[in-house]
């Protein structure tokens, strides 16, 4: 391809990626924002109708119109879903009790968990110096978490299971990806959430087990109530921006090249920070900043490091 092809399509697969992250950044404000008046199946049966009726008006057909509903890997699909559905419940929960700072920058290990899976699934070689890599996320996530001080906090535990979650996902995705779009795979999830969330609103969204012991645990078992009319906008733009933010990563990395699109998947932690500081008038302590400059120098050497080897990254994270 010509350099100068290649350079536009860097330029609008850049444009793209830095507007999904915007867009995932903002549903994690709006469920922060949401957190601690609403039950968390809820808020996402509300946000995955919109997105659907998002899809199905704009995205759908661009992509293909109705063809995005056939595959020949339902299960996988719905493997892939779940995996999705439960990677984000964790986040989100722990999102309900910590900065949301410390929250995506823990969450940032999912390059390294993406790494460790590949090793074990799919039997790929991780050199010496990507083993360094990954403990250096790790000791970034141990000065986030603080294990064993008066700091710590179970719920900081939450956001590292969404990324071995997401990194479950990975490796399912990379299984169907050469016969399945972008639009197939964002369709199945948004009917994985769906069905997910009604269910489990079926069986304990009459709030029997509501407990306000703890912000994590409220936001899990709180009855379904009314939602307040300020509240409905925080709804939309969850729906929106949710589904957006899937395809514009998927668009990103399939017009640009992946090493130049990859790295600003972490613009996501410096919009973190500022929702944190203008929300919710937090700042992240001087361990948090420590293991957060951790945890992304780890998290970019790793995509470098993949380049460099393979010229292929590891794939994007489709957050929902």
């Amino acid at each position: 391809m010509p350099i100068v092809a290649v350079q536009g399509n860097n330029t609008v697969g850049a444009f793209c990626a830095l507007t999904a992250i915007l867009c995932f950044s903002f549903v994690d404000l709006g469920i922060k924002l949401l957190s601690d008046g609403y039950a968390l199946h809820h808020v996402v049966l509300l946000r995955s109708l919109v997105s659907l009726v998002v899809f199905l008006a704009i995205i759908m057909p661009i992509s293909g119109g109705w063809r995005v509903f056939y595959t020949r890997r339902p299960g996988a699909h719905l493997l892939r879903g779940m995996f999705i559905v439960c990677a984000n419940a964790c986040l989100f929960l722990g999102l309900a009790a910590l900065p949301i700072a410390d929250a995506v920058a823990i969450f940032f290990i999912s390059p390294l968990a993406i790494a460790v899976m590949s090793v074990i699934f799919l039997k790929e070689t991780v050199g010496p110096r990507r083993w360094c890599a990954i403990a250096v996320g790790l000791i970034g996530v141990l000065l986030i978490v603080q294990p064993g001080t008066e700091a710590f906090q179970l719920a900081s535990l939450l956001p590292a299971i969404a990324a071995l979650l997401y990194g479950a996902m990975h490796m399912v995705t990379r299984k169907v990806r050469d016969t399945e779009s972008a639009g197939t795979m964002t369709i199945y999830v948004i009917i994985t959430f769906l069905v997910s969330s009604a269910i489990i609103g079926a069986a304990i969204g009459d709030g029997r087990y509501a407990a306000d012991a703890h912000p994590t645990l409220s936001f899990l078992l709180r009855a379904w109530g009314p939602v307040a009319p300020g509240d409905i906008w925080v709804i939309v733009m969850l729906g929106v921006a949710g589904v957006a933010g899937s395809w514009l990563i998927s668009q990103a990395y399939r017009l640009s090249e992946a090493a130049f699109a990859a790295p600003f998947e972490y613009v996501a932690m410096p919009i973190a920070i500022f929702w944190g500081a203008v929300f919710f008038d937090t700042w992240p302590t001087l361990n948090a900043w420590a293991g957060i400059v951790l945890i992304l120098g780890s998290g970019l050497y790793m995509l470098w490091r993949e380049h460099r080897i393979s010229g292929a990254p590891p794939a994007p994270r489709y957050r929902r």
